[in-house]
């Protein structure tokens, strides 16, 4: 068996492990070595002239590589795969690694190596160790357009924007650049974040109270003062006839246990003021929809015309 050469032994841990067969063959070994090896189990073939050196399963990080270096140096990594990269939490989870490649080259997909050809690559493409990462808006939407559901499309698009990986703007430009192709899902739930709602489960709060015949009109994230013009925590929604405040609360959904003692505070300061606020997960948000509804109309019904009389003034804001 020959002596691993150095400079593979580098190449290899530069590259977690994962080479090409241009590489081994610069170092002198040959296809019946290649060959020999993956029987034996010691290498494995895990893509087209791609190997790994050693057996076992992969870690995202050696599929991203694999698949970067099966797909060519212009490919850059995007939609889920990059998402992963970038530690998203809500986005759905993926083994595929998808790549995006000059409209020239004809590069075919294989095993988890997804490739679609684009007309322009993303200029504002971060540099990895290995390989280039589409920005996080570019990567959005492309990962948007391959999804077949909203709720994962708004989960993404609401975390995108929530956790500062991207803004409004980044979004609105990469989804006028996909122009129609695919793109029903994030025009929705963008427009929808573009309206006021600023998380997945708030915009599920929203159609589920939409289809109500009881309550009027609903102010989302509006801005409150109190009596003397000091500012008022910010509510999910309000309901000014009835000073009831609805707010969306999960762990899941907020960083840490310090936002979540501010959310507590919020909820004090309010009913210091006479507000009442209604708390709901987003679990009983998606599984009891009906039982949310009747229990803010039952409110609404109990507190009619108390808005008046608390002195807290309510006003729509614009996000941002």
């Amino acid at each position: 068996m020959p002596e691993q050469p150095p400079e593979l032994s580098d190449l290899a841990e530069r590259q977690q492990q994962i080479v090409t067969r241009t590489q081994l063959l610069g170092v002198g070994f040959d296809d019946m070595y290649l060959y020999r090896q993956t029987r034996r189990g010691l290498w494995q073939r895990v893509l087209p002239a791609t190997y790994a050196l050693v057996s076992g399963t992969l870690t995202d990080e050696q599929r991203r590589i694999s698949a970067a270096l099966y797909a060519g140096a212009d490919a850059q990594l995007t939609g889920l795969a990059a998402l992963i990269w970038y530690g998203f939490r809500h986005s759905p989870r993926t083994a595929d690694v998808h790549l995006i490649l000059p409209h020239h080259v004809r590069r075919r997909s294989a095993g988890h190596a997804v490739i679609a050809r684009a007309l322009e690559l993303d200029p504002r493409a971060r540099r990895a160790a290995l390989y280039p990462v589409c920005s996080p808006a570019r990567a959005v939407v492309d990962a948007a357009r391959d999804l077949r559901h909203l709720r994962p499309v708004r989960a993404t698009v609401a975390e995108a924007v929530q956790r500062g990986f991207t803004d409004l703007a980044s979004l609105d430009v990469e989804i006028r650049r996909a122009r129609r192709s695919r793109t029903a899902l994030i025009r929705k739930a963008f427009a929808e974040i573009t309206d006021g709602a600023r998380s997945a489960p708030e915009t599920e709060l929203r159609e589920c109270l939409g289809s109500s015949r009881v309550l009027t009109e609903i102010l989302w994230n509006p801005r409150l003062s109190a009596a003397d013009g000091a500012r008022l925590p910010t509510p999910d929604g309000y309901l000014a006839e009835c000073a009831v405040a609805l707010e969306v609360d999960s762990r899941e959904y907020h960083l840490g246990p310090a936002d979540w003692a501010r959310t507590l505070d919020r909820h004090n300061e309010l009913s210091r003021h006479g507000v009442l606020v209604l708390h709901f997960t987003p679990a009983q948000i998606r599984r009891e929809p009906g039982r949310v509804r009747r229990t803010v109309e039952d409110a609404y019904a109990a507190r009619r015309g108390v808005g008046g009389g608390t002195g807290v003034r309510a006003e729509p804001i614009s996000p941002g």
